[in-house]
């Protein structure tokens, strides 16, 4: 008699949490399924999957905070975020060119060879910019990014210096 008990409560316990539960909500018969309620005709059929009418909430996505950049310049070229060594950043924004020439010795291969010119690039090893005249003195007037923490143009000697057109 034990035996018979325990397997008829078993067998009851199996079928009640294994087939879906069933509540009448609201004018008609819904199925719960992996917690979502889903209405059911008087057959039992649910439709799910067929587009019907669900208790789902929507839970919108959270939208992702936009990077702010701040520029020295309010306008840049699109050149994107100035680096902390910027003489070649800033370059870009007069000349153009891809990230690669944010690296001042980079520019050592843009355009082609040239003397010391007006509007010539010139390279040292950790600074480039552009020759914009000549100083009394006969040194080279030379505007460029990150010289003193800003934009300046100043006289300058090109001694080592690569220059490109």
């Amino acid at each position: 008699m034990r035996v018979m008990a325990l397997a008829l409560m078993s067998s009851f316990l199996a079928c009640t949490f294994s087939a879906p539960s069933f509540a009448l909500k609201q004018g008609g018969l819904f199925a719960e399924r992996n917690g979502a309620w889903y209405e059911q005709d008087s057959n039992r059929r649910s439709n799910l999957g067929a587009g019907g009418y669900t208790q789902q909430t929507y839970k919108p996505k959270k939208k992702k905070k936009a990077a702010s950049y701040t520029y020295t310049k309010k306008y840049t070229g699109g050149v994107g975020k100035r680096p902390r060594k910027w003489c070649g950043w800033w370059m870009r924004t007069q000349l153009g060119g891809g990230p690669h020439l944010n690296v001042a010795w980079n520019w050592s291969k843009y355009g082609s060879p040239s003397g010391p010119q007006v509007g010539a690039v010139v390279v040292w090893r950790h600074h480039v910019g552009i020759i914009t005249g000549r100083a009394a003195n006969g040194k080279w007037i030379v505007k460029s990014g990150n010289d003193g923490g800003r934009v300046r143009e100043r006289a300058r000697s090109v001694k080592g210096a690569v220059f490109r057109i």
